[in-house]
């Protein structure tokens, strides 16, 4: 017997580029950017940067569409190493640098529950590539300094996928997860980022066998990554951070909608970044709430990157 907690753990997928777990008769987003991104998130420039992105997740309540926890001794963790490559070329397109990149997740996936699945998995995730990005750099907005870009992305299915197995390190679906992204200097010293995220995802025409289906589809979404900080002294910020998930469009089954399939979440919690001579170190921790059909937990961020 499938119980409520079990098809609400099939969400996990969401969690930040994670595994696929599935016990039953629900479907999941794809994996998706949430917290990966926060302070000076718009500001860039022309050449290459190298980013490695290490994320933790610990999950411990399960949610319900209504946003009730469902009791259980249960729990969830996961890393996430994220590999990326980004290059801004000098050819200018409508005023902005245009620019393309790769990432590469590596993730590990923990299980332990009192009602589904157990163990562990690790292996490579989904290629993400943008063939397509735009930086605009310093433009000025009511005499305030303003970075922005529109990045095309999409989220191929090259991880590993089997679909006899409850745990799945790939989505098997292409989506199409572009964003726009800006910082808005309100002073020297204090600025604000944002990205916003569309999110669409083709059908599975293999699903897994638990579903006893000819094919899934994720419903659409939107999610976003929001900052603002202060520059404390030369080269050290802090302030916060965050991300919101909402699920504008149901799941469907073999072509028909799952009702109250839709997921959300919010998330805010402090960050710390220190950059010199163009090398970037950030931590953060967040908490999530307001949380439906997916679990509840706290997501710690840590990257390096560089900029040559």
């Amino acid at each position: 017997m499938i119980t409520e907690k079990a098809i609400v753990l099939l969400t996990l997928l969401t969690m930040v580029l994670m595994p696929n777990i599935l016990t039953g008769a629900e479907v999941t987003l794809p994996s998706v950017d949430l917290g990966g991104n926060a302070f000076l998130d718009g500001v860039a420039g022309p050449g290459l940067m190298f980013k490695e992105r290490i994320q933790y997740y610990h999950a411990r309540d399960f949610k319900n569409s209504k946003g009730d926890t469902i009791p259980g001794n249960d729990s969830v963790n996961s890393w996430l190493a994220m590999t990326q490559l980004s290059y801004l070329t000098k050819l200018n397109i409508l005023g902005g640098y245009y620019g393309f990149e790769a990432l590469l997740p590596a993730v590990k996936l923990d299980v332990d529950t009192d009602f589904g699945p157990r163990g562990d998995k690790a292996g490579l995730g989904d290629l993400i590539l943008s063939p397509f990005q735009l930086q605009w750099v310093d433009h000025k907005v009511l005499g305030m300094s303003y970075f922005h870009r529109l990045n095309f992305t999409f989220i191929v299915p090259t991880g590993r996928y089997d679909d006899k197995s409850t745990v799945n390190i790939g989505n098997h679906v292409y989506s199409f997860n572009p964003y726009y992204a800006f910082t808005l200097f309100m002073t020297p010293k204090l600025e604000m980022s944002w990205r916003f995220y569309y999110l669409w995802n083709s059908i599975n025409h293999d699903p897994p066998k638990v579903f006893n289906a000819g094919s899934t589809q994720p419903g659409q979404a939107f999610h976003l990554n929001y900052a603002i900080s202060y520059e404390v002294f030369d080269g050290l910020r802090a302030g916060i951070s965050g991300y919101l998930l909402e699920q504008i469009t149901a799941d469907k089954v073999d072509g028909v909608k799952r009702d109250h399939s839709k997921e959300q979440v919010f998330a805010i919690g402090p960050g710390l970044m220190y950059s010199k001579n163009k090398f970037y170190l950030y931590l953060s921790a967040a908490f999530e709430s307001a949380v439906k059909n997916r679990p509840e937990g706290e997501r710690i961020t840590f990257y390096f990157k560089k900029v040559f």
